[in-house]
């Protein structure tokens, strides 16, 4: 799995460095490839040696997102979502937003973070230079409605402006990874179809049964009670100029140094 994380932190590197929007879209849709490829790949050796004692079972890691009340929080915690979501981890998320606990194969949680770390970093310091810019002044927003009155159209604030830079982020970022992973399953099909009298071979369905298995994992283990309800700012829908920027943002996806991660480095949960 190591190969792997290292290829797709290569990948990832190449996007960061890249000006051009399609090649960075490029290498990040591979990156995700490689995670949903090593996943099967995975999931199929798990399937041939489910009798042996060595075999990957799954397990729950907490990754720390910021400290308590800070703004980006939600937000963050929407990315890590995506990112798990797409590489069959199942997440549980704290009660104040600083921490979420994933729950999936070793291999699968690895790449999780390793996609997560690098898209949080990018996402925080790619906010801060449009807030910065203050290509927001002068827009507008329509806010959440309050008890007992209609919504309304608000000015941007940098607080607001940032909001809807991360909400339209997140939800592109989601799109690409999806498609991303629709494309590896495809390949999948096509290249490792299930054989004649023996249902374990077909890689797709060695997928989806590893999923099953995370998911009972995560009922078994899961302290977790009710939902998690998200971000409950006044922004409601990413539209204008910084949802504009926070999807081209999330398209290049110029990643930042895997060192500064979540929690730690500077600028996450600003």
């Amino acid at each position: 799995m190591s190969a792997t994380l290292d290829r797709i932190s290569a990948l990832l590197a190449k996007a960061e460095r890249t000006d051009n929007e399609a090649e960075a879209d490029a290498y990040l849709m591979k990156a995700q490839q490689l995670a949903t490829l090593a996943s099967v790949d995975l999931a199929v050796a798990r399937a041939r040696i489910a009798k042996r004692e060595a075999r990957q079972q799954p397990e729950s890691r907490t990754t720390t997102i910021g400290e308590k009340a800070r703004r980006a929080n939600p937000h963050l915690i929407s990315l890590f979502v995506a990112v798990a979501h797409a590489n069959d981890a199942q997440v549980d998320v704290a009660s104040n937003s600083t921490y979420v606990i994933g729950y999936g194969m070793p291999a699968d949680l690895d790449v999780v973070e390793t996609i997560f770390a690098s898209l949080a970093v990018h996402m925080v310091h790619a906010s801060q230079a449009y807030v910065t810019s203050r290509g927001w002044v002068g827009e507008t927003y329509m806010a959440a409605a309050s008890r007992g009155r209609r919504r309304q159209r608000r000015p941007h604030t940098a607080q607001t402006a940032r909001a809807a830079f991360y909400r339209a982020y997140v939800e592109r970022i989601s799109e690409r990874l999806a498609q991303a992973r629709h494309d590896a399953l495809a390949q999948v099909s096509r290249d490792r179809p299930a054989r004649h009298g023996d249902e374990m071979s077909g890689g797709v369905l060695v997928l989806r049964q590893k999923a099953v298995e995370v998911r009972s994992f995560h009922a078994r283990e899961s302290k977790a009670r009710g939902s998690w309800s998200g971000y409950a700012g006044a922004v409601r829908s990413a539209t204008g100029s910084a949802a504009d920027a926070g999807r081209s943002a999330a398209s290049r996806a110029r990643l930042a140094k895997q060192a500064e991660l979540p929690g730690k480095g500077p600028g996450i949960g600003t």
